[in-house]
This record gives structure tokens, C-alpha cells and sequence, in this order.
């Protein structure tokens, strides 16, 4: 019998934005302004108990399937969702993930605070924590 693993892990990722809190919370709320930095989905549902999906990957790499449920959202200040990763049909981990929006001089700052538990060695809170990075940035490019 394989062995079964978790790893339980918490990570924090702060940014600043040149850009209103309307103007970041938008680049989350509104389909076309995410699908500028994030990935395309299928199903964009933007609302507490709404659905996020979306399923792809790199030419010839595994296909990774992203399930979202948003929780809570209180507009231009926090969004909080829950969500599912799997690659190639397998769970790789569920999360709860928190972004905050704070006014700051000139812009604002995102606090993007993830809980996640990472099943058997397929992903790690490493490998999670730099492509929330590698998002982030993307984000700020997008604005």
C-alpha cells in the first residue's frame, strides 16, 4: 500500500498596487479584467456560493483542474473562497484562501493569506507560495 500523506501549511503574501481598492477588487470581480492575469475559466460565477472553474495546462504537461466556492465577499475590502487543485484527475490540495484590500498612500495593499493542506508530495506550500507569487505580479502588470 502507498504511503498517505498531508502537509498542512500557511503562507502570507503582501503587494502594494499603484491602483484603487475598486480598481484591484475589480481585477478579481470582473471575469474579463481576471482573465488578463489569471486563467480563463469556464465557469465564473462572482458571488458568495458562486463557482469558479477552470481546466488546462502546458502543451504536453499534466491538466490541471482549479474548483473554486467563493464564501465571503465584502466589496473593495475582502474576498474569500475556498478551492480544490487536481492534476491530471488526482487531488493535489484544498485551500482556504483570504485577499484583503486596504486603502494605502497612492494605492493599495493586498494581503493574500492561503491555508492549505497538500496531499501526498504532488504539490508542496513551496510551489504553492511562488505561483501565487508569479500570479500576483501579473496582477500588478494587468493594472
Amino acid at each position: 500500500m502507498t504511503e498517505r500523506i498531508v502537509k498542512h501549511a500557511t503562507f502570507a503574501i503582501e503587494r502594494t498596487y499603484p491602483a484603487s481598492p475598486a480598481k484591484v477588487y475589480n481585477a478579481w470581480a470582473d471575469r474579463s479584467a481576471k482573465e488578463k492575469w489569471f486563467s480563463k475559466p469556464e465557469i465564473f460565477e462572482f458571488r458568495v456560493g458562486g463557482r469558479e472553474y477552470s481546466a488546462g495546462g502546458p502543451p504536453g504537461g499534466p491538466v490541471f483542474v482549479y474548483d473554486a466556492c467563493y464564501q465571503e465577499i465584502v466589496p473593495e475590502q475582502r474576498i474569500t473562497y475556498t478551492y480544490t487543485l487536481d492534476s491530471d484527475g488526482t487531488r493535489i490540495s484544498v485551500s482556504i484562501a483570504t485577499i484583503e484590500l486596504i486603502a494605502a498612500d497612492g494605492g493599495t495593499k493586498l494581503i493574500f493569506t492561503e491555508q492549505g493542506a497538500f496531499f501526498d508530495g504532488h504539490d508542496t506550500p513551496e510551489i504553492r507560495e511562488h505561483g501565487t507569487n508569479e500570479l500576483l505580479d501579473a496582477l500588478g502588470r494587468s493594472l
